[in-house]
């Protein structure tokens, strides 16, 4: 299963660490933390030109991207509920 992230962006749902709201993440102190970190890290990948409202963690391989997207938690969780019969999300 693909989920797709937005534009042209998808990822395997396998390697799907979680999903998390981008405004409500920033609001806590670790949170703050996370994304400049990932970003020195090299490991941001932003899958949208509009405003963010959501990031994807993901991990493949011992290496660990976040996509940020445009797309709502609440739809891309929707996304990750299918049949078993569909390939892309």
């Amino acid at each position: 299963m693909y989920l797709h992230l937005g534009n042209s962006f998808s990822v395997n749902g396998d390697n799907v660490i979680g999903i998390f709201d981008f405004e409500n993440t920033t609001v806590s102190k670790r949170g703050r933390g996370f994304l400049p970190g990932a970003e020195k890290k090299g490991q941001i990948i932003n899958a949208s030109e509009d405003l963010p409202k959501s990031f994807v963690v993901t991990a493949e391989n011992g290496e660990t991207r976040v996509y940020i997207s445009s797309i709502s938690t609440q739809t891309l969780y929707k996304r990750t509920k299918f049949d078993n019969s569909e390939e892309f999300i």
